[in-house]
């Protein structure tokens, strides 16, 4: 959200004047005030010629048929043994992604003798309305093309990007409770959705978060999630299950279960929540059932159904 800086005009006082008759002074009150008149105007007139002409970032990612951006690869910081998180820079340094929450950007790469170039969905985890960059937090897997590639590039490189890809649409307090599931990188749009929320002083939406991975390693944005969990300890609440707990973990082991939500989770009847859930296949075959297609939420299984939600309180990233 831009904030607008109140400039204040200042006024400055001047040496007494000397002694004169009085059609001298009126002469001088008048021109001093004309002065200050004419001061006055041009500084009001160039803070609204500023104000105007600052209007609304331009947006990077247009969509339709804007095609592909290559965008440079800015800066690598290692965030773990195998995740990363990578700056790329708009074209223009005033640019907004301008990306609406949620949605992701589609990546494209093609080495010389690939048949096909990879392409994979990312969401970002700066927020939309930063200026000149664009976040993603990747983690490499063993067979993932695009993640190695990625884990590979150096700072000065350039990657294919295009979006937005629209996936659920955020209003300002649309939901009056959200929970969101995630596995692994699955918990990016998550945060993504968090972060409209918590930023805007008006949505004053809850957010639950359940959010399954292998190590306490691998558990992405795990600072930031404490963050807003030390700041709204009100409205936001984050679980966390691994399947290999050190010996003094002190939450979740192994998977997301039935009984884990369960404890957590609103009862299905609470009035306007809704549920998220992103992650690997095997956490949508437990959880939810997988979605048919971008535009098919397909059946609700699982875990949620058995608890007794409903299909239009679930969303399937």
């Amino acid at each position: 959200m831009l904030t607008v800086q109140q400039h204040s005009i200042r006024g400055y006082a001047s040496d007494a004047p000397p002694k004169q008759g009085m059609s001298g002074l009126a002469y001088g009150a008048a021109a001093g005030m004309g002065a200050f008149g004419v001061g006055y105007y041009y500084m009001t007139s160039q803070q609204k010629h500023s104000l105007q002409a600052e209007g609304p970032a331009p947006k990077a990612f247009q969509g339709g048929e804007q095609g592909f951006l290559s965008l440079r690869l800015d800066s690598v910081e290692e965030l773990s043994g195998n995740t990363k998180k990578f700056r790329f820079a708009l074209p223009e340094p005033d640019q907004e992604s301008g990306l609406p929450v949620a949605s992701a950007v589609l990546s494209k790469f093609q080495d010389p003798g690939m048949d096909k170039p990879v392409l994979r969905p990312y969401t970002p985890t700066s927020d939309t309305d930063e200026k000149g960059f664009v976040d993603f937090v990747i983690k490499q897997y063993t067979n993932g093309p695009m993640s190695t590639h990625l884990h590979e590039m150096v700072p000065g490189q350039r990657l294919d990007i295009k979006g937005p890809l629209p996936k659920y649409p955020m209003a300002e307090n649309k939901h009056n409770h959200i929970v969101m599931i995630a596995g692994g990188t699955g918990v990016t749009p998550m945060w993504q959705v968090a972060r409209s929320i918590f930023k805007n002083p008006n949505d004053q939406t809850k957010v639950t978060l359940v959010f399954g991975n292998v190590t306490e390693d691998d558990i992405l944005l795990k600072k930031e999630w404490n963050e807003l969990e030390n700041t709204y300890p009100r409205r936001f609440r984050a679980f966390y299950t691994l399947d290999k707990a050190p010996k003094d973990w002190v939450q979740g082991k192994g998977f997301i279960t039935k009984e884990l939500l369960k404890q957590i989770m609103p009862e299905p009847n609470e009035p306007n929540i809704k549920i998220f859930v992103c992650g690997p296949p095997g956490l949508y075959q437990a959880i939810s059932g997988t979605k048919n297609s971008p535009s098919d939420q397909g059946e609700l299984t699982g875990a949620l159904r058995d608890l007794g939600y409903s299909n239009d309180q679930v969303y399937k990233f």
